[in-house]
């Protein structure tokens, strides 16, 4: 896929702190990525069928233990959200898989865009676009 790799690339961070990452830098992240991933979708299925489980019998997760299951993976997903946090990536949505790498293109912020299953990151969007706003990261060569 031809790309343009100064068209997006690292920048100060308006913010302290701040990581952005180039294209190759965020697809080389994505063997990571993808395992935590898999490990966040593979944890929130069980949340969800503990969830539905406890509806089914008329209780609150509020009322379970401290040390209950659905504490002990709600605990979990939480560390393998903050492993994505901590490595400058921004989870978005547990069930589909979607990470979002910041990255600076024409001297503005965007958000390359992976979902789970894909090969490679092969779109972008906006910061207020969102998934539905996904462009092909070959505009961003064009642009």
């Amino acid at each position: 896929m031809p790309f343009n790799e100064a068209s997006v690339k690292s920048a100060e961070a308006p913010l302290s702190g701040k990581k952005y990452f180039t294209l190759e830098e965020a697809n080389q992240s994505l063997s990571y990525v993808r395992r935590v991933v898999e490990d966040i979708q593979g944890v929130y299925g069980k949340i969800v069928e503990i969830r539905h489980r406890l509806e089914e019998l008329g209780e609150s997760q509020f009322s379970l233990s401290p040390d209950s299951e659905y504490e002990r993976l709600m605990d979990r997903l939480g560390e393998l959200v903050d492993e994505v946090h901590f490595m400058g990536a921004e989870l978005k949505d547990f069930e589909k898989g979607l990470v979002d790498f910041p990255a600076v293109h024409e001297d503005r912020e965007i958000l390359l865009c992976w979902k789970h299953g894909e090969g490679v990151i092969g779109y972008w969007h906006e910061l207020d676009a969102g998934y539905g706003g996904r462009q092909s990261v070959d505009l961003l060569a064009a642009g």
